[in-house]
């Protein structure tokens, strides 16, 4: 059973998750109108918090970016700090996992400095990109790990071997002593949903590193960088063709498959979006910036619901045991005195 200050960590892991992939995708929206430049100096812009005089679009995109990653940094230190001060009260895990998630927010920090200072290298900011991407599926395996002490994972028990007893419950029946485990993953599962989320964290990094070159846009105004594009396109084959797979196997699966059957089938959707934004991009040349946004957006969705599915998978790999309650202890009758007298 989870305890409150669980539950509202739970909820905290919830929301930066969001504000994550919300960061993901200002600084995609960033770069696309080229506004990675708007605050000449950092962390500050134009030397204020709030740019009153010089603010229009460029330089909102950009200093928004900027104040949604001091809000994550808030909270993944909320999270470091109680994790370690509460440690005696959370599970072992937390502290070390949520320390990794800090150390990896104050590194954003520097390569985001660095973009500035450097005026916008490509490799700082490809790697700015990779390390934003890592915190949304860190972040989305902190909340999927919570939610499993929170609750037992497999709601539903196996068959029970024969003579075993079982008690009704409001969800089913509850195996006896001789009971088999709760339902666990298949074998292929979290391997097949690790794989998909490696593939599409590759093609996520690619699709960045093309972007940092401007190589699609090169490639349709002067013929060169073609190379970069090509490869981006050729890679989203065995990316989508994983998250597709994992859809397809976990609908014909029953048992705990089932239970992941709305995940999968948003991430099969969000594959089958993404290639059509993929294909729009290109055919437009590039020239809607709200189309090449959301193409970074169901990017860093299908990361999240990706590393929340691969945690799952292998968290329900080894099943926990089931521990049914202690039958009440029977009462025992002492002889009536006519009894004694009798016997």
């Amino acid at each position: 059973m989870a305890s409150r200050l669980q539950r509202q960590l739970q909820l905290l892991t919830a929301h930066l998750v969001v504000a994550l992939v919300a960061l993901v995708v200002i600084g995609g929206a960033t770069r696309v109108m080229q506004a990675g430049l708007a605050c000449p100096d950092w962390p500050l812009c134009y030397g204020s918090f709030l740019p009153g005089r010089q603010m229009n679009l460029q330089v909102f995109l950009e200093w928004f970016h900027r104040l949604d990653a001091f809000v994550v940094g808030i909270g993944v230190l909320v999270l470091a700090t109680t994790a370690v001060v509460q440690r005696q009260q959370l599970p072992r895990w937390l502290p070390w996992l949520s320390g990794a998630c800090l150390v990896l927010v104050a590194f954003q920090g520097a390569l985001g400095a660095l973009t500035v200072t450097l005026l916008l290298p490509p490799a700082i900011v490809t790697a700015h990109l990779a390390t934003a991407l890592l915190l949304v599926m860190l972040v989305s395996v902190c909340h999927q790990l919570l939610e499993a002490e929170a609750a037992p994972l497999g709601p539903e028990p196996l068959a029970r071997s024969s003579g075993a007893p079982g008690l009704a419950t409001t969800s089913g029946v509850v195996p006896g002593p001789g009971a088999l485990a709760l339902q666990t993953a298949p074998p292929w599962w979290p391997w097949l949903a690790g794989l998909a989320t490696l593939l599409v964290a590759a093609q996520s990094l690619l699709g960045g590193l093309m972007a940092t070159q401007w190589a699609a846009s090169l490639c349709f105004s002067a013929g060169s960088g073609c190379g970069w594009l090509g490869a981006h396109r050729f890679a989203a084959t065995p990316a989508a063709l994983g998250v597709l797979l994992l859809a397809v196997l976990t609908a014909l699966s029953a048992g705990w498959c089932r239970h992941q059957r709305p995940l999968t089938t948003t991430a099969a959707l969000l594959v089958i979006g993404q290639i059509g934004l993929g294909v729009s991009s290109l055919r437009l040349q590039l020239a809607v910036p709200g189309v090449t946004i959301a193409h970074q957006l169901v990017a860093a969705l299908l990361l999240a619901i990706l590393a929340a599915l691969t945690c799952r998978g292998w968290l329900a790999l080894v099943p926990k045991p089931f521990s049914a309650p202690a039958p009440a202890p029977r009462a025992v009758l002492s002889p009536s005195p006519a009894e004694v007298v009798h016997g």
